[in-house]
């Protein structure tokens, strides 16, 4: 399939894109190729293909889940630029427009 001068200033358009006469020309011959491209991968028989198959082989990549001792408020609050006057809750500053 062949796309038109006018196709692709239509779809130039779309995008939001002002192009120049040799990008125009440029985009035309790739679009062109691209569409044509995809014409010949819908000319493949896939009817024996099921529809979740995949060309790698699935694996498990999540690493084991263990438990860890995690670090305690007074460690936390250490490290905390700003903290109430008890150290017992972090400070942050508001991030909501009134």
């Amino acid at each position: 399939m062949s796309l038109t001068r006018a196709q692709v200033s239509h779809i130039a358009e779309l995008a939001k894109l002002e192009l120049t006469d040799s990008e125009m020309e440029r985009m035309t011959e790739q679009l062109s190729a691209i569409l044509e491209y995809a014409e010949r991968l819908n000319q493949l028989e896939t009817s024996a293909i099921a529809p979740t198959a995949s060309v790698i082989p699935n694996q498990n990549i999540m690493r084991p889940d263990i438990v860890t001792p995690s670090l305690t408020r007074a460690q936390v609050m250490q490290n905390a630029p700003d903290t109430d006057a008890n150290r017992e809750f972090l400070r942050v500053r508001a991030i909501l427009e009134e």
